[in-house]
């Protein structure tokens, strides 16, 4: 009988965790002019039951062309590093608040960021069919001077 019923509560246990849905919600620490509601801020992953990210008009090939077009990395054809930059995406699909998360160089992050920033038009993300405000991050590697988005 309590092999039985642990048997049973580890059954139940298991079937209402995969029916769970992962939310990340992201905390804000300060304003950011443009966003809907900022109580309600998230990080979506394709894939959750519910959830679809926010999606960028441009490209990742299109992206990494551009991005491989700055000086910097023109002018440092041996340059290697990691980087990452962050976006909000508001409850209207707008852009807004780019910034630079992990940085690798200051005058190749000031270039590269100046790209980011002029990719403005979004897919609104969406959590259970709602459109909601988002936050995105774009990680990338440059390897020889070439910039690969990961």
């Amino acid at each position: 009988m309590k092999t039985a019923l642990t048997l049973t509560v580890l059954i139940l246990m298991t079937s209402i965790s995969t029916q769970a849905q992962l939310i990340a919600k992201v905390e804000m620490k300060e304003k950011v002019e443009g966003i809907c509601d900022h109580d309600n801020v998230y990080g979506l992953f394709n894939g959750f039951d519910g959830q679809v990210e926010p999606k960028c008009s441009v490209s990742k090939e299109e992206m990494q062309e551009q991005l491989n077009q700055v000086q910097y990395l023109k002018n440092n054809p041996k340059f290697k590093g990691k980087g990452m930059v962050g976006v909000f995406i508001n409850c209207k699909g707008e852009a807004i608040g780019w910034r630079i998360s992990v940085k690798t160089n200051t005058e190749l992050d000031e270039q590269l960021l100046k790209v980011f920033e002029s990719y403005q038009e979004w897919t609104t993300g969406t959590l259970n069919g709602k459109n909601v405000d988002c936050s995105e991050l774009i990680s990338y590697k440059i390897k020889k001077g070439k910039l690969t988005i990961n």
